[in-house]
């Protein structure tokens, strides 16, 4: 059988909460209780917490939101960039446009309207 054994007084096998461990290091005196009631500490903490992490996402949202804006003004230059260079790209391309280049590689535009070869078999 188990034998039967006595608590020291003021020892305890359980090491406490939280709580506990923090006023061993951060004594509260009187004055500071009587306008802080300890009981309501950790609903204080936990709304210290709950603002932390509201101020946090506020400022990864902003951050966010400057990332969005930076990216809407770089597409709107690429954009306006597209389209500058589809009207280039039209111009270019047109009939009297590509007969000026070719003149000076010594082309020349035929007079001759082209015609069918027919062969009989």
């Amino acid at each position: 059988m188990a034998t039967n054994t006595y608590k020291i007084p003021g020892k305890s096998s359980r090491q406490g909460s939280f709580f506990t461990w923090l006023e061993r290091f951060v004594p509260v005196d009187e004055s500071l209780s009587q306008v802080i009631h300890v009981r309501f500490l950790p609903q204080i903490v936990f709304i210290c917490a709950l603002c932390v992490v509201y101020i946090g996402s506020r400022h990864y949202a902003e951050k966010k939101i400057r990332t969005i804006s930076r990216l809407e003004s770089q597409v709107e230059d690429l954009r306006a960039d597209y389209t500058t260079l589809r009207a280039e790209y039209k111009y270019a391309s047109k009939q009297s446009e590509v007969a000026k280049k070719a003149a000076a590689f010594g082309l020349k535009e035929s007079d001759v309207s082209p015609y069918k070869i027919i062969v009989s078999e």
